[in-house]
């Protein structure tokens, strides 16, 4: 067996997997439409995102917790329990975490942790590494991390979660960017209107 399904931690795992991009994108749109977080925070967004932020690492410790306690109660396979297979391992572990932290680099904190949709918004588009190679580096980081982990203890079990990881990534895609992509067309359109209104 290949993959242990009976074991409540693997359901478990896929559930905070699946919780964390869920509960941020509700918790970011719903801040960008009522200001929930920054009214929390003492009506200060800077402030609210940085709370988010917090939370959203806790979660990721959480989730990581969760995964590796999932993996140690799987089945290994020993076609994978090889010196080759780990040194694959470290180098998509290594890969992975160059992409997650050059991302947050390049970034920042509030320009990885929402904070468009508290009104901190870039000035500019980000076309530096890793963002000149890939589109979302930060999931596909995280994605990468998981095979490797897994790959690493030799557990098939791990590669169908970092499958899993990165089709709900990929949902959560395809909420975030049309989103991300109409606060900015907003804040595009503001000194067109601001003319207009000058004109009349």
């Amino acid at each position: 067996m290949l993959v242990d399904f009976g074991q409540a931690s693997l359901w478990v795992s896929l559930a905070s997997i699946t919780f964390n991009p869920t509960f941020w994108n509700i918790a970011a749109q719903r801040e960008y439409h009522t200001k929930w977080i920054t009214k929390l925070c003492g009506n200060d967004p800077q402030r609210g995102c940085y709370a988010i932020a917090v939370t959203i690492f806790v979660l990721g410790l959480i989730r990581d917790m969760l995964f590796n306690h999932a993996l140690a109660q799987q089945p290994q396979m020993a076609l994978l329990d090889t010196h080759f297979v780990k040194l694959v391992a470290a180098c998509l572990v290594g890969s992975g975490m160059t992409l997650v932290l050059s991302s947050t680099y390049m970034l920042g904190i509030t320009g990885t942790f929402l904070g468009d949709y508290f009104g901190i918004l870039m000035d500019a588009r980000v076309t530096g590494f890793p963002f000149n190679v890939l589109d979302n580096p930060m999931y596909v980081g995280s994605t990468l991390s998981f095979i490797g982990v897994s790959l690493w203890h030799a557990r098939p079990a791990g590669l169908l979660v970092a499958a899993y990881v990165w089709l709900v990534y990929h949902i959560a895609l395809q909420f975030e960017g049309p989103f991300t992509s109409m606060i900015y067309a907003k804040r595009s359109a503001e000194p067109t209107v601001a003319k207009r209104k000058k004109k009349l």
